[in-house]
């Protein structure tokens, strides 16, 4: 089994960013697992990866050759080097088996919402979910439900981000996690 995380090549505003992703990968390892990451050596991408090497666990890194440089790859993990960023997010994808996603900007989200649209899309069934820290998230699980009560997302399809606080009960609700079949996902009356 390995967990994708995607998460921000910068530490956060707090050390308790850190300390989550340190959590995460203390717990990825306890289980045996690996962790599939962006291999850049800063921010909590280089947190949660030394911490899962520290715990003896396997770490794959995945980073676009413009990027070796600038986000520092990571010396300690199996590093695939790839061309470009959308091989970056599909290459992670390919060899995980869950995703989570920790604090993080632009290229976090990015990540995140590429993943859920292929699941709402039918392309995989891959369970996805947010490692929230003193709500960082909240605003953006907000926006989510608001998209359902405004008819921009089926119900269905929000439930397809899981959410939690805490990293093993997280894992255990990804690792039970069971895909919902939308039959459609655009009615006649939408149309």
């Amino acid at each position: 089994m390995r967990v994708c995380v995607f998460c921000g090549s910068r530490p956060g505003s707090t050390p308790a960013m850190a300390e989550l992703a340190r959590a995460l990968a203390r717990e990825i390892a306890s289980r045996g697992w690996g962790l599939v990451t962006g291999g850049g050596s800063v921010g909590l991408m280089g947190v949660v990866s030394d911490e899962v090497l520290t715990h003896g666990g396997e770490v794959i890194g995945v980073m676009p050759r413009h990027l070796v440089e600038r986000e520092i790859s990571h010396p300690g993990v199996d590093l695939h080097v790839v061309d470009t960023m959308h091989m970056r997010k599909a290459l992670m994808y390919d060899l995980a088996d869950m995703i989570v996603a920790l604090p993080g900007g632009y290229g976090t989200l990015d990540e995140l919402f590429e993943v859920l649209t292929w699941n709402q899309l039918g392309l995989h069934a891959k369970p996805t979910g947010v490692l929230d820290q003193d709500g960082y998230f909240a605003t953006l699980l907000d926006f989510l439900d608001g998209a359902v009560t405004g008819g921009f997302l089926q119900a269905e399809h929000r439930a397809l981000l899981l959410h939690g606080t805490d990293p093993g009960r997280l894992l255990d609700d990804l690792g039970a996690w069971q895909p919902v079949a939308v039959s459609k996902w655009i009615s006649e009356e939408d149309r």
